[in-house]
């Protein structure tokens, strides 16, 4: 006969790790396989790091619940014949399995991924794509590389596709005047950020995830448990682009004759990547490879096979599971763009105290609203604590961080600041250095305090809800603050040293493919994390290591796909579209092509 088997995975808190202590338990599983002989070393250094952790006594720290380290969950695997149960087979290997409290996670068979129709609607897309870069590109080379033809004069919609012209278009940047320069640097360390945040969070089993724990509840951890708030940054570009590129240049009559064109044109700006990463979620990255802790990415492609229809029309922060979790951004800011004319009307009216009440109101309306929002339902501030209540953090994501409400203040923060420049310009407005210094003290104070905001959340003696409230109501728009007066200063000569830096060439690349970055990295996280075979060590130099490595290949990929679906999809749109409303908020200030999307975690 055949005898099948089958890959299990139980969870063991450490609490009931004792009962593994035992004379009797130790004989037993010194025949045991390696598998388990491994994890019960794991264990035992585990208890020792205990000891290690200064200041806090193990037994007061299980009795008051400070840190709950009797807890802390460890995944076993085991490899055991198909017909038997996980308790039937432990019990064979340690015998009286009843002192050892488990919880059987997953257990996986031979061939259990098969094909969907999602999996051929995926090669027969893709498929196409790069039928269409080939044919695309041999026009192109034919035409202007053999023949010398001029490029202008050869069919668009037959161009479009070409990698050879995409590319070129890519890595090719032309000065323009008007141009935020500095933004470019600031889009793509935002971006840089947001994916060290995402590579701290996402990670194979440790050997010791005690110093990972601790390490987390320090102060030196600041630079990574801050990164959430970079998501704010985005929203505050996207609010001050959205005026810088649209006021002086475009009347309110006009915006809303064109109401459609501008709702249309932002949509299609972020379908096709958002598209394309939905179907490799749903048809190919579950068979790219596989591994011992596999099922998130099966998770991930199964709420997308489910969920795929909010993802596209960017309703998911409302729809949850979310499919592409991190994509929720994406949402909220085309719900802010929706309501955005409402403040761009009197904004473009060319009526200055008109724009201004318009937006000091509105920026008024969501500060308040987001305020009495946050006391009456008491969020935590930070899931980064030694403390979370059971259900608190999933009520923290649901409603407060994936919320349209109390997310919206940086994009209108962001929507003064864009007037701000405007007027600045217009008005040409100067200052003394002894102005700009000052400002600048008080600039980098208010960015300290936001990034430091929920720190103390780590301490275990930190108990007010007051607090917390408070700084889920003005922490962000603080930083959008602090960040809107540092673009101001470095567009109207005041940045220094600052402004050369973040205006480097070295980073319009890298913004230019911000978008796709975004969009791909934790997909790819994701698989990278669940082909992992064994525990890993915990170290920041290990773990900034990983992140180097695995941006290389966010970067390679991002580039990819940004020459082989976004460039040609943007140039179809605008063909069959027409030019739109002239210079619509889809495009970026700098004249280059909107590959500069606004985009984040």
């Amino acid at each position: 006969m055949v005898i099948d088997g089958k890959y299990c995975q139980i969870s063991i808190v450490l609490s009931n790790l004792v009962n593994f202590g035992s004379k009797n338990e130790l004989e037993n599983l010194n025949k045991a396989g390696n598998s388990v002989k491994n994890e019960i070393y794991l264990y035992e250094r585990i208890r020792k790091d205990l000891q290690a952790l200064d200041g806090i006594e193990t037994s007061k720290t299980l009795r008051r619940g400070a840190i709950n380290i009797g807890g802390l969950p460890f995944r076993v695997a085991i490899c055991i014949p198909k017909p038997c149960s996980t308790r039937q087979a432990l019990s064979n290997l340690i015998g009286a399995t009843e002192l050892v409290s488990y919880q059987e996670q997953f257990c996986r068979f031979k061939n259990d991924k098969p094909w969907t129709p999602a999996v051929y609607v995926a090669i027969v897309i893709f498929s196409l794509i790069g039928l269409l870069a080939i044919l695309s590109t041999s026009y192109d080379i034919w035409n202007t590389v053999i023949r010398k033809r001029d490029p202008k004069s050869l069919n668009t919609i037959c161009l479009s596709f070409s990698i050879y012209t995409n590319s070129r278009s890519l890595v090719t940047y032309k000065p323009v005047r008007g141009a935020l320069e500095c933004v470019d640097g600031i889009r793509a360390i935002s971006m840089a950020w947001i994916v060290v945040g995402h590579t701290f969070g996402s990670f194979p089993p440790f050997i010791n995830s005690l110093e990972f724990m601790q390490w987390g509840m320090s102060f030196g951890s600041i630079w990574v448990t801050a990164s959430p708030i970079g998501v704010d940054t985005f929203f505050t570009l996207s609010g001050l682009l959205i005026v810088y590129t649209t006021v002086g240049k475009l009347s309110n009559m006009k915006l809303l004759k064109n109401l459609h064109l501008f709702y249309i044109n932002r949509f299609l700006r972020m379908f096709p990547l958002l598209a394309t990463t939905v179907l490799l979620q749903v048809g190919v990255l579950h068979y790219i490879h596989d591994g011992p802790i596999w099922t998130r990415v099966a998770g991930n492609t199964e709420v997308c096979r489910t969920n795929w229809w909010s993802t596209l029309l960017l309703v998911q922060n409302y729809f949850q599971p979310m499919c592409i979790g991190h994509t929720w951004y994406l949402a909220i800011d085309m719900q802010l763009h929706i309501l955005s004319p409402l403040v761009l009307f009197w904004v473009l009216s060319g009526k200055r105290n008109r724009a201004w009440s318009a937006l000091i109101v509105v920026l008024l309306i969501s500060l308040t609203g987001s305020t009495i929002y946050n006391f009456l339902n008491d969020f935590i501030s930070t899931t980064v604590r030694p403390v979370l209540r059971p259900g608190e953090g999933q009520r923290y994501s649901k409603y407060y961080y994936y919320n349209t409400l109390t997310r919206s203040s940086p994009f209108f923060v962001g929507m003064c600041f864009g007037y701000l420049i405007h007027f600045w310009r217009e008005k040409n407005i100067r200052i003394t250095k002894i102005w700009s210094y000052i400002l600048w003290i008080v600039n980098l104070a208010v960015l300290w305090l936001a990034f430091y905001a929920t720190t103390p959340m780590k301490s275990t003696d930190f108990d007010s809800q007051t607090v917390e409230n408070l700084v889920n109501s003005f922490m962000r728009p603080a930083w959008a603050l602090g960040l809107g007066w540092l673009i101001l200063a470095c567009v109207e000569g005041y940045g220094g040293p600052i402004n050369w830096f973040l205006s480097l060439r070295m980073w319009k690349l890298p913004s230019r493919l911000s978008y796709a970055i975004y969009l791909l990295h934790m997909p790819i996280q994701v698989v990278i994390v669940g082909t992992a075979s064994q525990h890993i060590y915990f170290s920041v130099m290990n773990f900034m290591y990983m992140y180097f490595g695995q941006f290389v290949i966010f970067f390679i990929i991002s580039f990819v796909f940004t020459i082989l679906v976004d460039f040609p999809c943007t140039t179809i749109f605008k063909v069959l579209l027409g030019s739109g409303i002239k210079n619509s908020t889809s495009e970026q200030a700098g004249g280059t092509r909107n590959m500069q999307k606004e985009t984040s975690d």
